[in-house]
């Protein structure tokens, strides 16, 4: 299922240029991070859920690449251009093998389903 997205017959090249340049040192960070690493967690500092998440992944034993952009009082603006990049509206990102995986709940079920082992086990 595809969330509906102002489609590019309804931007202008400006907007489509505001989109691709908005903190794109940041997501190319993120990108560089998901490509290179098995397991990648982009967060922010004292979210609760991203607490829980990392835990729970260092508890199962997978190793994972921890990447954290600001908190609730700072680097809003790069938390937004990562998630207008995934698509994501929440954080915990968690990626598993180039692949968004979902948040805190879903990886902690994902672990839970055996599921994560899986993917990183897989092709």
């Amino acid at each position: 299922m595809t969330r509906s997205v102002l489609s590019a017959e309804r931007r202008t090249p400006l907007v489509d240029q505001a989109i691709a340049s908005f903190h794109e040192d940041v997501v190319r960070t993120v990108q560089q991070a998901v490509e290179k690493n098995p397991v990648v967690v982009v967060g922010m500092a004292l979210n609760p859920h991203v607490i829980k998440v990392r835990k729970a992944l260092t508890d199962a034993g997978v190793p994972f690449t921890y990447l954290e952009f600001g908190g609730y009082w700072s680097q809003w603006k790069q938390r937004l251009a990562i998630k207008l990049w995934s698509g994501w509206p929440t954080f915990p990102q968690v990626f598993v093998k180039g692949a968004l995986i979902g948040g805190g709940s879903d990886t902690i079920r994902a672990l839970k389903d055996g599921s994560l082992k899986k993917l990183l086990q897989g092709p």
